[in-house]
């Protein structure tokens, strides 16, 4: 029997989600932590990589409950960020990332998951000569209490370990809809399924923050439309909060809250989605010059 959809974890209380009107500076957006429920909160972020500035001081506040989207044309920064978030890199002086009270650049990596943060990546990261079910057990490492020998003679508190382990992937498969392909190895799945499967792997963390990177990349529009149930069941049924980077407008607007727009590394805009793709320097970032957009325009 398909457990509820609910039980995959239970919502925290969720405050401030409701999306806002613009803030005229989007890089002092960090002060919005006194009025807001804020979860995540990166502030004056930067990083070099040689004589490029690839994040040049962005801020920003998530709130808990909300889909929050980076958008930007390619070379932006936007997994820049992810990757400061995830402690792949580490911002300059002055710059801070601040999850929910804990101090994110204080931890190592493996840490950060450790907190309730998962993430997927623009370049599926599985198991390719392992099946679907496996590759979601392995997003469940954080969870586990019992230690080598334990593990190893597979005693009582092992043993219920696993089984706890093996119910929340069952659920995470059944809600993604993928009993189909439990016992499938990796390579055998084409590339839609496989998005897929990274996308459980990291909801079998059980996380609070889940952070998407480009999860409609490569879909066709059924596999996005698909994508998009779920990013919206995934907040508000779930209660987990979304940071995404994504280049699918259609996307963006349907199931973002606030969207914030980025350009050669900094921050040019803020607000929902329907604010941020109206702003000039959001279009300018695309095509160039809003002057362009008279070129686009049909002639009577």
């Amino acid at each position: 029997m398909t457990p509820p959809r609910s039980d995959l974890r239970s919502p925290p209380p969720r405050g401030g989600a409701a999306s806002g009107p613009a803030e005229p500076d989007p890089r002092r957006q960090h002060g919005s932590a006194e009025t807001a429920d804020v979860l995540l909160s990166a502030h004056d972020i930067s990083v070099r990589f040689g004589g490029v500035l690839a994040v040049n001081q962005v801020s920003f506040d998530v709130r808990r409950g909300e889909v929050f989207t980076l958008i930007g044309p390619n070379g932006a920064g936007k997994t820049t960020v992810f990757n400061l978030i995830s402690r792949l890199y580490t911002p300059g002086p002055g710059g801070r990332i601040v999850f929910d009270g804990t101090d994110l650049l204080a931890l190592a990596p493996h840490g950060v998951a450790q907190r309730g943060i998962a993430r997927t990546f623009q370049n599926i990261e599985l198991f390719e000569h392992a099946t679907v079910l496996q590759n979601l057990l392995i997003g469940r490492h954080t969870h586990r209490r019992t230690g080598f020998w334990q593990d190893l003679l597979f005693t009582p508190a092992a043993r219920r370990a696993a089984i706890a382990d093996r119910e929340q992937v069952e659920r995470v498969i059944d809600f993604l809809d993928l009993a189909h392909h439990r016992d499938t190895m990796i390579a055998a799945l084409p590339y839609g399924v496989r998005k897929v499967v990274e996308l459980a792997r990291a909801l079998a963390l059980e996380p609070r923050l889940l952070m998407l990177d480009e999860p409609s990349s490569g879909l066709n529009v059924e596999e996005t439309d698909d994508m998009a149930w779920w990013i919206d069941d995934i907040r508000r049924e779930f209660g987990i909060t979304v940071l995404m980077v994504e280049h699918d407008m259609s996307l963006v607007s349907r199931v973002s809250d606030r969207v914030l727009a980025m350009n050669q590394g900094e921050v040019i805009a803020l607000g929902t989605p329907g604010q941020v793709q109206a702003d000039a320097r959001v279009v300018e970032a695309y095509l160039g010059s809003t002057q362009d957009l008279s070129g686009l325009r049909r002639q009577p």
